[in-house]
């Protein structure tokens, strides 16, 4: 099976990146994360358990794997190595803009530049409200690439009983984007497990 890249970028949701890596490793499906130095600021404000406490929890599985955010001869900045495609959970609109324009100055930026360049999946869950059009044009740009904008909107008729019903939710919605479920699992549709 192909690795999936998770990103995490600089954006309030941390819960949602921790969500969806936790998804992965439990499928065991490989997992390379990179994270934004902002993003390991806002995980500080937003989470109880610290990135780092979490890395060394992910790093027990065999499928997980880490890069730094300057690390630029990771081997997911190249097109050769390849991958089942990316999430970036959350996607600030800094990220959103960056890849909507072929920025591509650290690695998180890098690797989705290429999985555009190679046309793999891309999904990107942006964090921000209200939006303005320069957001709403780089998402629009995005879309028309191929690039999956899957915002953690909650379904409000399936009765959330709390954060962890939203964040399954999302999860499964991301899984389905990248390919991984044909359709929401019944177990992530706030179905608690």
């Amino acid at each position: 099976m192909k690795p999936v890249i998770v990103g995490i970028s600089g954006a309030s949701g941390s819960v949602l990146a921790q969500g969806a890596i936790d998804e992965l490793l439990r499928r065991d499906v490989p997992t390379v994360v990179v994270c934004s130095n902002s993003a390991k600021l806002v995980w500080q404000e937003e989470m109880e358990s610290s990135f780092n406490e979490c890395l060394a929890e992910w790093q027990e599985s065999p499928h997980f794997t880490h890069y730094a955010i300057n690390d630029l001869r990771a081997p997911i900045a190249s097109g050769t190595y390849p991958t089942a495609g990316m999430v970036v959970a959350p996607a600030s609109m800094n990220s959103i803009a960056s890849i909507a324009n072929g920025l591509s100055g650290n690695l998180l930026l890098r690797a989705a530049d290429v999985c555009l360049k190679e046309n793999r999946r891309l999904v990107l869950v942006p964090r921000e409200t209200p939006l303005h059009s320069i957001h709403l044009e780089n998402m629009l740009t995005l879309s028309r690439m191929g690039v999956v904008i899957a915002p953690p909107e909650p379904a409000f008729y399936l009765k959330p009983q709390g954060i962890g019903d939203l964040v399954r939710f999302t999860v499964g919605r991301i899984m389905v984007a990248l390919g991984l479920d044909d359709a929401l699992p019944g177990d992530l549709q706030y179905g608690r497990q």
